[in-house]
């Protein structure tokens, strides 16, 4: 089972299309009315766990024995997933614990298709999350380590869209609830405005193609189904903190990294990846665990971090670098890991770091990209080596970061001519434009191109840049 093992961020390069899910709509909101959001008025994950019972009820509760116990008392027939009524997800779900290989991985690819559609999340998703869990807790059921990623898939989708900060779930909470208040009367006529302040025809048609798409009642339903997802994740943390003790460390670095995603879990969480860090630990597992204790604000760890940056380990350099960037801790002993690891990442070893899809160099980029210019000047020389290293879809987060990084945030029209840019703006295009085919065939870089007014075509690029 391996569903989820590819793609890119949900947004303007996304591999996999974004179905007008309500991540976008918020997306779509903060651009439109450029409202702050407050915080909601009552806990979110409360309201998750009495309405999925997730804590309370015995049948759906972790059990090793028979981890499917309750499956035939819910109701999935009543139950919606990315193709309809959910009542083939009982058996999907006694698949993935089949002798059978072949079984198991074909349940595990239409999981992926279903209840997890494209990075959609639905009603159904959140109930098979318990027994997803149970699954993965089960020592006599295999392929647990690809159980234990479908549910971090579940939690959050495509972890392009978190890093390199990590899950912000006060802002996702507040947008949420943002988008419970909101008058659906009030949002049209933002739309509305929103499409008559294109700044050209072409963005005017994008616009008004949102405009078209919007649907208050399906984006809400849609964000919440997200958020119940993740919520219902969230309720298998205890469950997830005892695999960190697994004797398979592919499960233990599955673990690793989706206890990342949780910062509100982060209390319990921090000591249980700190047990990972001890001598002894495959390399693998220790990495997952320092970036994801990064991700959980771990300042307490930094001493083992900075430990292992001056160790022998690449990888756990590599990760210790990663983590103290997003801790703040930018000194030259960290950027030269990071510098060093745009160009030439260390190789990778099983099991892999799971954050970025294991896109090393690209996620050197953007953890750069994230670190402030004006005190580090040197940091865009690395961004553009790395840029210029990487092709296909591995190149989309490092364009966007460099994009982000020179140009900050996308822009409606055109830019002005190449040579009223700043110096690390003429870089940054001429390193774009001169990417080769194997970037510049995907429709997804040309979008992204697009985002920030520059030619979406290779030949026009050049042009602009002066290359030709």
């Amino acid at each position: 089972m391996n569903g989820g093992a590819a793609g890119t961020r949900i947004g303007l390069y996304s591999t996999r299309p974004d179905v007008a899910s309500g991540r976008t709509h918020l997306r779509d909101l903060a651009a439109i009315s450029g409202k702050g959001i407050g915080l909601p008025p009552a806990p979110w994950f409360a309201a998750v766990k009495r309405r999925y019972r997730l804590a309370q009820s015995p049948a759906m509760s972790v059990r090793k024995d028979d981890p499917l116990a309750g499956l035939d008392e819910v109701h999935w027939a009543s139950l919606e997933h990315a193709y309809g009524p959910a009542e083939d997800v009982p058996d999907l779900l006694r698949a993935l614990a089949s002798e059978s290989a072949d079984e198991r991985d074909k349940a595990g690819h239409e999981l992926y298709s279903n209840i997890f559609h494209q990075g959609s999340r639905y009603e159904a998703t959140a109930h098979a999350v318990p027994f997803l869990a149970a699954l993965a807790a089960a020592p006599q059921i295999q392929d647990r380590a690809d159980i234990v990623h479908l549910l971090s898939a579940i939690a959050i989708g495509y972890d392009e869209a978190y890093l390199p900060n990590g899950v912000d779930i006060e802002g996702w909470r507040a947008g949420i609830e943002q988008m419970r208040t909101a008058d659906p009367e009030e949002e049209l006529r933002r739309f509305d405005q929103w499409v008559a302040e294109a700044a050209d025809e072409g963005e005017r048609r994008v616009r008004a193609m949102r405009r078209a798409m919007y649907d208050h009642d399906e984006y809400l339903r849609s964000a919440e189904a997200e958020l119940g997802a993740y919520d219902a994740v969230r309720a298998t943390v205890p469950t997830l903190r005892d695999l960190l003790g697994d004797p398979d460390p592919q499960i233990q670095a599955a673990a690793a990294y989706t206890l990342g995603w949780f910062p509100e879990e982060a209390t319990g969480t921090l000591p249980a990846l700190r047990q990972l860090l001890e001598p002894g630990v495959v390399s693998g597992v220790a990495a997952n665990a320092i970036i994801s204790a990064g991700l959980l604000s771990g300042h307490a760890l930094v001493p083992r971090f900075r430990a292992f940056l001056a160790g022998e380990d690449p990888l756990l350099r590599y990760a210790s670098a990663i983590a103290l960037a997003r801790l703040d801790v930018t000194d030259t002993d960290v950027l030269d890991v990071l510098e060093t690891a745009a160009v030439q990442p260390p190789e990778d070893s099983e099991p892999r770091i799971r954050h970025l899809h294991g896109n090393l160099r690209g996620f050197a980029t953007i953890t750069l990209a994230a670190i402030e210019e004006r005190t580090h000047p040197r940091l865009l020389g690395a961004m553009l080596d790395g840029l210029a290293l990487s092709s296909g879809p591995d190149a989309f987060p490092t364009a966007e970061a460099v994009l982000q990084h020179v140009f900050g945030q996308p822009r409606s029209g055109p830019l002005p001519p190449f040579a009223e840019l700043t110096e690390p703006q003429q870089r940054a295009v001429r390193t774009l434009a001169e990417m080769g085919d194997d970037t510049w065939r995907w429709g997804n870089f040309m979008l992204l191109l697009s985002a920030w007014g520059l030619p979406s075509q290779q030949a026009e690029c050049r042009t602009y840049a002066g290359l030709d």
